[in-house]
Order: C-alpha cells, then sequence, then structure tokens
C-alpha cells in the first residue's frame, strides 16, 4: 500500500520542476493528483504520463492570481473525486532587480503569483478539505522566507509572507483538522534557476556556502511535501527547511 492511498491531492506548478516531482512521487504512493498549471502543454504531458504508468491525474489549466480558476480547480477535483485531501501551493515565480531599479509593476507581478497564490489556493480548498473532515495544506516559501538575498526583494518579501501567512492559517484551521505547514527549499536544480549565477551568496561574488556542496534536487524537496503529507501529523505551522545547510552556515566568518 502507498502512504497516500485514496488521498486526493491539487498541486499547482505542477507543469515541471519541483512540482512536477510532487506529483510523480504522490501518484506513486497512492494519491490522485490534480495538476494545476498555466503551462498546458507541460502539465498534460506530466498527467499522461503519471496515467500511462499506473497513476491517477487529471490537469486542469491554473493562474494562481486568478480567484475563478482557483474554483474551478476545485470544483472540478470535487465532481472528479469527490474530495481534496491534499494542497501544495508550488507555482511561483523568481525575477531579479535590485530595490532601487524594480519597478512597482514587477513588484506586485512577484507578489501576486507567490504569495496571493497561495491565500487564493488555501481559502478555495478550505471547505472542501473541511467537508472531508480534514487536511494538509503545504506552502512552498523558501530560505528567501528566512533570509534576505541581494535583488531579490521582491520574492523575499513574497516567501516571508507565505511563512507568516502558513502560521496564520494552521492557528485558524486546526480545529478543522486542517494541518498548514512551510517548506523553505534552498537553490534547487530545477528551470528556475538553469543560471549558474543562482547559486550565488548575499554578497553575489562567489558560490554560496553550502555544507553539503551542491544544489539541491527536485525529487528531495517531494520526498519532504511526502514526509509533512503522510508522516507528520502533529506538525502544523511549522517550517521544514531542506537547504543543504545554507541557512546554518550564513552567518560563518568570511
Amino acid at each position: 500500500m502507498g502512504q497516500l492511498d485514496g488521498k486526493v491531492a491539487i498541486i499547482s506548478g505542477g507543469a515541471r520542476g519541483q512540482g512536477e516531482e510532487e506529483a510523480r512521487l504522490f501518484a506513486r504512493e497512492g494519491a490522485t493528483v490534480v495538476l494545476g498549471d498555466i503551462l498546458d502543454e507541460d502539465g498534460r504531458r506530466v498527467a499522461n504520463s503519471i496515467v500511462d504508468t499506473g497513476g491517477e491525474a487529471l490537469y486542469a489549466h491554473l493562474d494562481v492570481t486568478s480567484e475563478s480558476d482557483w474554483s474551478e480547480i476545485v470544483d472540478k477535483t470535487v465532481a472528479e473525486y469527490g474530495r481534496v485531501d491534499l494542497l501544495l501551493n508550488n507555482a511561483g515565480i523568481l525575477p531579479v532587480a535590485p530595490i532601487e531599479q524594480a519597478t512597482l509593476e514587477h513588484f506586485r507581478q512577484v507578489i501576486d503569483v507567490n504569495l496571493v497564490g497561495v491565500f487564493l489556493g488555501m481559502r478555495a480548498v478550505i471547505p472542501a478539505m473541511r467537508e472531508a473532515g480534514g487536511g494538509c495544506i503545504i506552502n512552498t516559501s523558501s530560505t528567501a522566507g528566512i533570509q534576505g538575498y541581494p535583488g531579490l526583494g521582491a520574492y523575499v518579501s513574497s516567501k516571508f509572507g507565505v511563512r507568516g501567512l502558513t502560521k496564520v492559517a494552521a492557528v485558524e484551521l486546526g480545529g478543522d483538522n486542517i494541518r498548514v505547514n512551510s517548506v523553505h527549499p534552498g537553490p534547487v536544480d530545477t528551470e528556475m534557476l538553469a543560471n549558474p549565477d543562482a547559486k550565488r551568496d548575499e554578497h553575489g561574488d562567489r558560490p554560496m556556502r553550502i555544507p553539503i556542496s551542491r544544489m539541491g534536487r527536485a525529487d528531495e524537496v517531494a520526498k519532504m511535501m511526502l514526509f509533512i503529507a503522510a508522516d507528520a501529523t502533529y506538525s502544523t505551522g511549522s517550517e521544514f527547511i531542506i537547504d543543504g545547510g545554507l541557512t546554518a552556515a550564513s552567518n560563518l566568518s568570511r
């Protein structure tokens, strides 16, 4: 038996990167996965691949900044599978601009996708999770929700916001048996961080000092997500850091 047999999961940003790995792992562990993304071709490819290998998956277009898209994906999931047990808020963007050079449009776009999208996703699934007797929401933050990085003012603000919003939701929803936790990956080897300069430290002048001296893998983050969903049944409002020791080493002398 899989660790998630009988569970139904909605995964935003499921078309590639961390979201894709999470969808594949959760399906292997018995969950029905509903992938949401704006990358329709990639999303359908992932969902079809999961089905072809014996899993249960469905793709739905999802712009996480759209209230109607969130309503539609939740309604579609309940109509097809009868329930929602898990939500992985994974969609995000990472544009770079120093504060002095960043436009208001840039800042608002990052906040809308990375933070407002998380808010809308949580709000949309609460009634269905309550009806199912409980659930688990996992919000993808970042080490940028723990500490600052130059050129990432909007991104860091959004990820600190996800961290705080997670704690409020955990307090509000604990009585409904809905757990809400945040995951804080360090640099992960996905399309978002394809540029080698993404592995620079906060001074921007040399590679980040990561005690485990490599970037993380998307499958490693997916395994953390699985642990929270399946095993961390008394954890809510918690921060799960998966960063190779990056934040532990951030105060080392240089």
